[in-house]
């Protein structure tokens, strides 16, 4: 799906689900968004740094630099109030998405 539209809007609802809770690194989302997907999905650093700066630039993520686990400066993501609305608006949209290509496969 790398590419596609799909792909996109996707990856943007999953980093925004990342950070919902506690701010993270870049490093620690995409290993978040592998553990939650169970390796299905593995973001490649090419396409996961971008789609954060777009969000950023969007309003959707806010950002502070700190230390990472590793003793390391990072740049540590959360969601804006904005992005918190946007997350919930498509997480919604995602699951009737899911529901309707799912019946449609199903039949």
């Amino acid at each position: 799906m790398a590419g596609s539209n799909l792909f996109v809007g996707t990856l943007d609802l999953l980093i925004l689900r990342a950070v919902r809770q506690q701010a993270l690194h870049g490093y620690a989302i995409g290993a978040w968004i592998r553990d939650q997907t169970d390796g299905v999905l593995d973001v490649a650093e090419g396409a996961l740094y971008p789609a954060l700066h777009r969000l950023e630039g969007k309003g959707l993520l806010g950002a502070d630099w700190g230390q990472s686990e590793t003793g390391r400066q990072a740049k540590f993501y959360k969601p804006t109030k904005s992005g918190l609305k946007q997350l919930k608006s498509e997480s919604a949209r995602w699951q009737e998405h899911s529901k309707a290509v799912t019946a449609a496969l199903q039949s």
